[in-house]
């Protein structure tokens, strides 16, 4: 039996995270995943930039980037540590909002 798209190539995108066919194979077991939100102060990408910002491991690896890199690069970051100062800015203008 093959393993779900969502964990293999075909459904991840070069670009980081996953594809349209990678997250309807998660759906398909009962996860709900939805597409990157790339710009704007959207409470979501605040969490994840933060989230991803704490993970360990390299940003690249032989030269070129990790899925971790690709990922935060989707999400409108270019390191960790830029997506750290992303989401404490994007979590700050979300409360000066309220």
């Amino acid at each position: 039996m093959k393993t779900p798209a969502w964990q293999r190539k075909e459904g991840k995108s070069p670009s980081g995270g996953l594809n349209a066919k990678g997250r309807a194979s998660a759906k398909a077991e009962g996860m709900n995943l939805k597409a990157p939100v790339k710009s704007g102060d959207n409470p979501r990408r605040a969490s994840f930039l933060a989230r991803m910002a704490g993970n360990d491991g390299p940003e690249y690896k032989d030269g070129k980037p990790t899925r971790l890199l690709l990922s935060l690069k989707a999400w409108g970051a270019n390191s960790k540590t830029e997506a750290k100062s992303k989401a404490a800015a994007i979590s700050a203008r979300n409360k000066a909002k309220k």
